[in-house]
């Protein structure tokens, strides 16, 4: 006898191909009835044989589609309805807000067989795409995500892509940002302010021409522009730093798919293991970080002084034809001005990079909002996000406490991100950038408005950095809306706990650059103890005063001079720039914008300066970076003292780190491979202490420090061996761009629902 049944479904089930999986597979069991999407979530009623709707229900989770991600939140029984066949039925907008944005994804192989197949109406068309594949966060206006409410709303289908739209058997079936050479989005070439008007294949081509003449070409793709050029030509890279103004921050390269698994390009140009791979061929398509191989055909200049290069595949249809016409590989920096968001409008893009691009090529399909590529890492055996963008953010996490009101996380100043939380979720926006200028405010601003309309959650308040100089505490401070601030540490803190088990005790450390701590000095090297909402202080590392303040973040020589001056000597081999002549030391001694800092990103600045000569650099952390790239092996540690100061926080000193880091016996090498061995010992001899003092087991590692893959494989490595449980973050970077979903998680344990 025929029964019926009504199924709930919600997670990632919207922009994934869905509801055609779940016509199809009602057609494979003989069900009737319908599936609606219902503003994030699908409503699901079957009809038919007993046995056939119990193997559906199994079938909807175990055979869902790769992107997919759904979760049967009901199951009910209901009487049986008159319906002759199963059908997709119109999305409804009235459903309560379960909504998940869906991230924007890679060009499938299907699509991708078709773009290169000549018998195929798509053949070369740089916007194909289907349920599986194509933008998404990028281009939705609003939701349910259907296509009058993305950017594809004013390009009207042709009758061969209505077709396809239209057919529930079809993989095109309600692709929203479906097209085709007739009716879809199409690409104009730009130089010297006149636009070529024209087919696809002369567009790009004329892109190319520019490439092969060692020229800078502007792109749009999914979430903003790149600048390209051609990554085994020296000097157009250098052009393109010099018209950046970028000397020496790593440059990504964008690799052509080649052979069986599509990497064999990526191998001649990298050292990659089986867990880089899989990453480099995920659909988020991320830049992965790996190991440049020495007899490369890549410039030199694309990641000066470093061993890694930034690696990735070509994830749009429009990448795949220019790294197939240029057959080889493409710098694919972001198009900003740097440490802004991406530029995304044409206009603008024309405008802003005109002294940097030689030429430009555009399309017509808008960019709702930016989204920068995401960029992951092997560290400790997991590869691991260093910046959330396209593919990989929005993303959701679970809290174990619930929110009474919904609050708007907005992070710190450096890597800007979002946090959106209400009841017992919490979406992290994608990088923004740097918060220091008005683009990137301008971008925060919407992200802010975006996440709050398209979720249908309104911020009830606003939770901030400590820090009054940040610029995102200051726009806080400014609503009409009631607001708290979290300590930075603590915020790092709780966005390790809030991955794992936040109600239970860590000892967590939270190694970085500075941050406004407790006692209203810089921290940055912290051992906290406890859990989100009750931390408490346990170690730490010796003080010294910053010359100069936030200056010293790009002058590693500032926080070298200050470790010797701290110790009453004066830095060996060294004498300041004509331009300063003693007066940041005559600062220094008299306390003038000189802060107290633990910071351990400030005593790796220092040890690139004493070891590699880098007394300035150009991008944040360019120091640390090229100390860890010289490094090869581990070395014996110098052991240092570890003692508690007159607040019971027990403080590591570097000062016995001093006579090695200058002593030129050693070669540079050797030093810094003492210097990262000293540390991660360091960090064990903490954590044994708390362990021997408060029977804490469990470690977590976190702040931008532990970015260092030397650094932080050892320490694991050593933590692991002491029988200590240990855990780095792996959903969201251990740097400042988890700082938003951390003052949420420490709000939300400080605040519990009564």
């Amino acid at each position: 006898m025929a029964k019926a049944a009504q199924f709930t479904l919600t997670g990632h089930v919207q922009g994934v191909g869905f509801r055609p999986f779940v016509y199809r597979l009602a057609m494979q069991h003989r069900l009737t009835g319908y599936v609606q999407n219902r503003l994030g979530e699908v409503d699901i009623v079957a009809c038919g044989d007993p046995d056939s709707l119990a193997r559906f229900q199994i079938d909807l989770i175990e055979q869902a589609p790769p992107l997919a991600s759904p979760q049967v939140t009901q199951f009910r029984q209901v009487d049986m309805a008159g319906f002759d066949a199963f059908e997709i039925i119109s999305s409804s907008g009235d459903a309560s807000a379960q909504i998940f944005v869906p991230a924007d994804n890679f060009m499938c192989e299907d699509c991708r067989a078709e773009l290169h197949d000549p018998d195929d109406r798509r053949y070369h068309y740089p916007f194909i795409n289907c349920t599986q594949c194509g933008p998404r966060y990028t281009l939705i206006d609003s939701l349910p995500y259907d296509r009058p409410n993305t950017s594809m709303a004013g390009f009207n289908l042709c009758a061969a892509c209505l077709a396809e739209y239209e057919d529930p058997a079809d993989r095109r079936f309600h692709a929203e940002p479906i097209a085709c050479p007739e009716c879809g989005p199409g690409l104009d070439f730009e130089k010297g302010g006149y636009a070529e008007f024209s087919d696809p294949d002369t567009e790009i081509n004329l892109a190319v021409r520019e490439l092969q003449a060692g020229n800078v070409v502007a792109v749009k793709g999914i979430g903003g522009y790149h600048l390209m050029v051609d990554a085994r030509n020296a000097v157009a890279i250098e052009r393109l730093r010099m018209r950046k103004r970028r000397p020496s921050k790593p440059l990504a390269v964008m690799i052509p798919m080649t052979g069986s698994d599509g990497l064999d390009a990526v191998r001649e140009a990298a050292v990659i293991d089986d867990i880089e791979a899989r990453t480099l061929l995920d659909p988020s398509r991320p830049i992965v970080l790996v190991a440049k191989r020495p007899e490369s055909n890549l410039a030199e200049n694309i990641a000066p002084g470093l061993a890694d290069i930034g690696v990735f595949l070509p994830y749009s249809p429009l990448h795949d034809l220019m790294l197939q016409k240029i057959g080889g590989p493409l710098v694919a920096t972001s198009g900003n001005i740097s440490g802004e968001p991406v530029l995304t409008e044409n206009d603008e893009a024309s405008s802003r990079l005109a002294e940097i691009a030689h030429a430009f090529l555009h399309h017509d399909r808008p960019i709702v909002r930016p989204a920068d590529d995401s960029v992951m890492r092997e560290l400790a055996g997991v590869m691991r996000p260093l910046r959330m963008g396209r593919g990989l953010a929005p993303v959701e996490l679970d809290l174990p406490w619930y929110l009474p009101k919904p609050a708007l996380a907005v992070g710190g100043q450096m890597k800007g991100a979002l946090a959106l939380g209400w009841g017992n979720r919490v979406v992290v926006s994608p990088h923004i950038g740097e918060m220091d200028n008005t683009r990137s405010m301008d971008v925060f601003e919407q992200v802010a408005r975006d996440l709050q309309s398209l979720y249908g959650v309104k911020a009830e308040q606003i939770l901030c950095d400590a820090h009054s100089g940040y610029t995102t505490h200051r726009w806080a401070r400014r609503r009409n809306l009631p607001f708290t601030t979290v300590f930075h540490h603590a915020a790092h803190a709780s966005a390790f706990a809030g991955e794992f088990t936040a109600d239970e005790q860590w000892l967590v450390f939270a190694w970085d650059g500075v941050g406004l701590g407790e006692d209203g000095t810089m921290w940055g090297g912290e051992a906290l103890l406890g859990s989100p909402g009750a931390w408490r202080r346990f170690a730490s590392w010796r003080p010294f005063r910053l010359p100069g303040a936030n200056l010293s973040g790009r002058a590693p020589w500032r926080s070298a001079a200050a470790l010797y001056w701290e110790c009453g000597e004066s830095w060996p081999d060294f004498s300041e720039s004509p331009d300063v002549d003693g007066l940041a030391e005559a600062a220094w001694l008299s306390g003038l914008n000189s802060p107290y800092s633990s910071a351990v990103g400030r005593l790796f600045d220092a040890a690139s300066a004493i070891i590699c000569d880098i007394k300035d650099v150009s991008f944040e952390a360019e120091g640390p970076m090229r100390l860890e790239a010289i490094c090869d092996k581990r070395r014996t540690p110098i052991a240092l003292p570890l003692l508690a100061d007159e607040d019971a926080v027990f403080r590591t000193d570097w000062a016995p780190l001093l006579p090695m880091l200058s002593d030129q016996r050693l070669s540079k090498r050797h030093r810094a491979e003492i210097f990262h061995s000293s540390a991660a010992h360091a960090l064990l001899a903490q954590a044994e202490l708390a362990r021997e003092s408060c029977g804490i087991n469990r470690i977590g590692l976190t702040g931008g420090v532990f970015q260092n893959r030397v650094l932080a494989d050892e320490a694991v490595e050593l933590l692991t061996a002491a029988g200590f449980d240990v855990r780095l973050p792996r959903v969201l970077p251990c740097n400042d761009a988890a700082l938003c979903f951390g003052q949420i998680v420490e709000f939300a344990a400080s605040n519990p629902r009564a």
